[in-house]
C-alpha cells in the first residue's frame, strides 16, 4: 500500500506547488499601497495660466528622491526644477520652469510607500488648451519585470521558510520530543532555516532595483544597497539576518544536546528552549510587522503585535502540519509518530485556528473598513479567497481529528500486539541461543579424542624432523585460525544487518497496514496541499493595496475614482486597411479594455483578409477628441507575438467620443492610417 501511495503523494505535492507558483506569478507586480488622493493641477485639468508648481498628495507617507517626480512638456522634455519638497510625508511639491507655453503636460511619479512597496503612476494636465504630445501616456508598473517577479518569489520563499522553521520547532518541543532525533524532521526544519536565510539575502540585494530602476544589472549596485540599508525595510531585513543567526544556535541545540538528553533532562531543557525559541520567532515575525501593512495606517501600535501573533499562529499550524506530514510518511519504523503526539498537535492546531480567527478579524476590519470593500476591491476579493481556503482547511482538520481519535483508541491493542510479538521473538531467540551453546559445547567433546590421537600420531611420525618445519606448520595454523575468525565476524555483522533490515521492514508494514494511521496520513496530506495554496494567496495579499486605502482614495479624489472604477466593458474596432503595396491588405483589430477614464489596456491584432495573423514593420495608435480639441495622444504598443501588439495603462483624460486612429506600415514606403470612433468613459 505504501508503494502505491508514495508516487501519488509526490505527484500531488508537485501539482500543488506548481499551482501555488502559478498563482504567485499571476499576481503581477505589487499594487500601490499609497494611493494618490489629490493633485494640483488635477488630472485632465485645463488651466489658463502656467502653474508655478505641481503638488501630489498620497494616502500615506511616501519617500522620494530627486527623480521621483517629473513634469514633461509636449515634446518629452523635463520642465521641473527637480528635488521635490515634502510636507508631512504625504504631500510633495516640485517647482516648474517659468513661462511655460500652452500645451499638454505629463506628470510621472515613482515613490516608495511607508509599507515598503513601490508606487508609480502618470497623468496629464493642459495649459491654455490640450495639444498633441510625444509622451506616451501609459504608465509603467512599479515593481514589475524580472526583478519584481524575483522579489515576489523571494517573499513567498521567506514566508514558507519561516513557517516551516517555526512550525517544525513547535511540533518537536510541544508535541513530539522524540522527533528531535528523527532525520527527516531535522532536515525539514533546517531546510526552513536555509530557505528563510537565502530568501532574506535575495530580498536585500533586489530591494534597491525593485524600488527604483527595476533592472537586473542594478542588483549588485553597492550605492543602491547602501541606500536600502538606511530605509525601514532594509533595517528589517538586516535584523532578520541577525535573528536567523540566533535561530541557527537554537536549531543546533534542539537537534544536538536536546536530542541526546534523557527524558527527565529533556523536561528541564524544554522550558529554556521554549522561551528562547518564542523570543526568536516573535522577533522574526516582527521584521514583517514593523516594515509592512501593520506599521502604517489605523492603530499601528495595536496592529503590529496583532500581526506578530497572526504570523506565529500561521507558522504553528501550517508548519506543524508539514512536520506531522513528514513524520507520518518519512519517520523510521523504529520511531513512528505516536497517537499522543498527534493529539497534542491537534490541540496546538485548534489554538492556532482560534488565534487566526481573532487576529484575522481585526486585520480584515482594519484593512477593509466596509462590507462593500470585500467585493469592490482586489484586496477584499483575495481576502474572501483566503477565508474560503481556511474554511476548507478547518473542515479537513476536523476529519483529521476523527482519525486521531480512532488512532488513539486502536493504540493500546497495537501496543499489546507488539509486546506479544516481542515476547515471542525473545523466547525464540533464547531457545536458539541455548541450542547454539549446547552444539558449540558438545562438538569438541565428541571430536576431542580422535583429534588428539591424530595429533599424537602425526607428532610421532615426524619426531625426527621437527625443527624449523614444525615452526612453519604452527605459524600457518595460527594464520588460518585468524582468517577464519575474521570471516566469521564479518558474516555475523552481515547477518545482524539483514535481521535488522527485515525487522524494520516488518514493523513498517505493520505501521502502514494500520487503517487509522493510513486515513490520518491522507487527511494530513490534503491539509498540507490546501495550506500551500493558502500561503501563496497570503503572499499575494501582502502585496495588494488595502481596500480601505483604495476606497479613501476614491472618496478624496473623484478623478482618481473614475480612473480606478470597475470595468465598463471592452470595445473592439475592426478596421480594414490597404497600403497599396504587396501584401498590403488586411484588417487591424483594436481592443480597448475597460474603455474608461484613466488607465486602459490596449491590444492590436493584424490579420490578412483570410484571417491569418501576420507581422508588419510598424503599427501606431493615436487618440483624439475633436470636440474639445484634445490630442492626438500617441501610444506606441509593444510587439508581443506574431500579429499581436499591446500597451497597458493607456490614459484617457476625459470621457467622450474619441477617434481611434491606427497607422499601419507594411514596408519602407507603404503606409496608411485608418480610424474609427469609440465612446469612452
Amino acid at each position: 500500500m505504501t508503494q502505491t501511495i508514495a508516487p501519488r503523494v509526490r505527484t500531488l505535492v508537485l501539482l500543488l506547488l506548481a499551482a501555488a507558483c502559478a498563482l504567485l506569478a499571476a499576481a503581477g507586480p505589487a499594487s500601490a499601497h499609497a494611493a494618490l488622493t489629490g493633485s494640483d493641477p488635477q488630472q485632465g485639468a485645463v488651466v489658463d495660466n502656467a502653474p508655478a508648481q505641481v503638488s501630489l498628495t498620497f494616502s500615506e507617507s511616501v519617500s522620494m528622491d530627486d527623480d521621483s517626480l517629473r513634469i514633461l512638456d509636449p515634446k518629452g522634455k523635463r520642465v521641473d526644477e527637480g528635488r521635490p519638497s515634502g510636507t508631512g510625508g504625504t504631500t510633495y511639491t516640485v517647482k516648474l520652469h517659468a513661462g511655460l507655453p500652452d500645451g499638454t503636460y505629463t506628470v510621472t511619479y515613482q515613490v516608495v510607500s511607508a509599507d515598503s512597496h513601490p508606487v508609480a503612476g502618470a497623468y496629464t494636465f493642459s495649459i491654455g488648451a490640450p495639444s498633441e504630445t510625444s509622451v506616451s501616456v501609459y504608465s509603467t508598473d512599479a515593481g514589475g519585470g524580472a526583478v519584481g517577479w524575483l522579489y515576489g518569489l523571494g517573499r513567498y520563499v521567506s514566508y514558507a521558510g519561516f513557517t516551516v522553521l517555526v512550525g517544525g520547532a513547535v511540533f518537536v518541543l510541544a508535541c513530539w520530543p522524540r522527533g528531535s532525533g528523527v532525520r527527516p524532521v531535522q532536515r525539514l526544519v533546517v531546510s526552513g532555516w536555509l530557505a528563510l536565510t537565502a530568501a532574506t539575502l535575495l530580498l536585500l540585494l533586489l530591494r534597491g532595483s525593485y524600488t527604483s530602476s527595476g533592472k537586473l544589472g542594478d542588483v549588485f549596485d553597492l550605492s543602491l544597497l547602501g541606500e536600502v540599508l538606511q530605509t525601514k525595510p532594509g533595517a528589517a531585513l538586516v535584523s532578520r539576518l541577525l535573528l536567523l543567526a540566533a535561530a541557527a544556535l537554537f536549531v543546533a541545540v534542539l537537534f544536538g544536546a536536546y536530542e541526546k538528553r534523557e527524558d527527565e533532562e529533556k523536561r528541564d531543557l524544554t522550558f529554556g528552549l521554549a522561551v528562547g525559541g518564542t523570543v526568536v520567532a516573535a522577533g522574526l515575525a516582527a521584521t514583517w510587522a514593523m516594515s509592512e501593512h501593520a506599521s502604517v495606517g489605523l492603530q499601528a501600535g495595536i496592529a503590529m503585535p496583532v500581526d506578530v501573533a497572526h504570523l506565529l499562529a500561521v507558522a504553528a499550524w501550517i508548519g506543524g502540519l508539514t512536520s506531522l506530514l513528514v513524520a507520518l510518511y518519512r519517520a523510521p519504523a523504529e520511531t513512528p509518530v505516536s497517537a499522543l503526539a498527534v493529539r497534542r498537535f491537534s490541540r496546538v492546531a485548534f489554538g492556532s485556528v482560534v488565534a487566526l480567527v481573532v487576529t484575522g478579524t481585526y486585520q480584515s476590519w482594519r484593512q477593509l473598513g466596509s462590507w462593500t470593500a470585500f467585493t469592490d476591491t482586489r484586496y477584499g476579493q483575495l481576502l474572501l479567497v483566503k477565508v474560503a481556503l481556511v474554511t476548507v482547511l478547518v473542515g479537513i482538520a476536523y476529519l483529521s481529528r476523527r482519525w486521531t481519535a480512532r488512532l488513539a483508541e486502536a493504540a493500546p491493542a497495537v501496543v499489546r500486539q507488539r509486546e506479544a510479538t516481542t515476547e515471542e521473538q525473545g523466547v525464540g531467540a533464547a531457545v536458539g541461543s541455548e541450542a547454539g551453546k549446547t552444539e558449540k559445547a558438545g562438538t569438541p567433546e565428541k571430536a576431542g579424542t580422535p583429534k588428539k590421537a591424530e595429533a599424537s600420531g602425526a607428532a610421532k611420525a615426524t619426531s625426527t624432523g621437527a625443527g624449523s618445519g614444525e615452526s612453519a606448520d604452527t605459524g600457518s595454523g595460527k594464520a588460518a585460525t585468524a582468517v577464519t575468525g575474521s570471516g566469521d565476524s564479518r558474516r555475523a555483522a552481515q547477518l545482524a544487518r539483514q535481521r535488522a533490515a527485515v525487522d524494520a521492514a516488518r514493523r513498517k508494514r505493520q505501521r502502514d497496514a494500520d487503517p487509522q494511521r493510513f486515513g490520518l496520513r491522507r487527511s494530513v496530506l490534503a491539509e498540507a496541499g490546501v495550506a500551500v495554496v493558502l500561503l501563496a494567496v497570503t503572499t499575494v495579499l501582502t502585496q495588494t493595496e488595502p481596500g480601505r486605502t483604495e476606497e479613501e482614495a476614491k472618496a478624496a479624489n473623484p478623478s482618481s475614482a473614475a480612473a480606478t472604477s470597475p470595468a465598463s466593458g471592452a470595445v473592439t474596432l475592426d478596421m480594414p486597411f490597404d497600403t497599396g503595396g504587396q501584401n498590403g491588405k488586411g484588417v487591424v483589430r483594436v481592443e480597448l479594455d475597460p474603455t474608461r477614464v484613466g488607465a486602459n489596456d490596449l491590444h492590436l491584432y493584424v490579420e490578412r483578409p483570410n484571417g491569418d495573423v501576420f507581422d508588419i514593420p510598424e503599427v501606431k495608435v493615436a487618440f483624439t477628441q475633436k470636440a474639445k480639441d484634445i490630442g492626438p495622444l500617441p501610444v506606441v504598443p509593444d510587439h508581443i507575438t506574431t500579429g499581436h501588439w499591446s500597451a497597458s495603462g493607456v490614459q484617457i483624460p476625459i470621457a467622450g467620443d474619441w477617434e481611434v486612429a491606427v497607422t499601419v506600415r507594411t514596408s519602407d514606403i507603404d503606409q496608411v492610417t485608418v480610424s474609427k470612433n469609440a465612446q469612452i468613459g
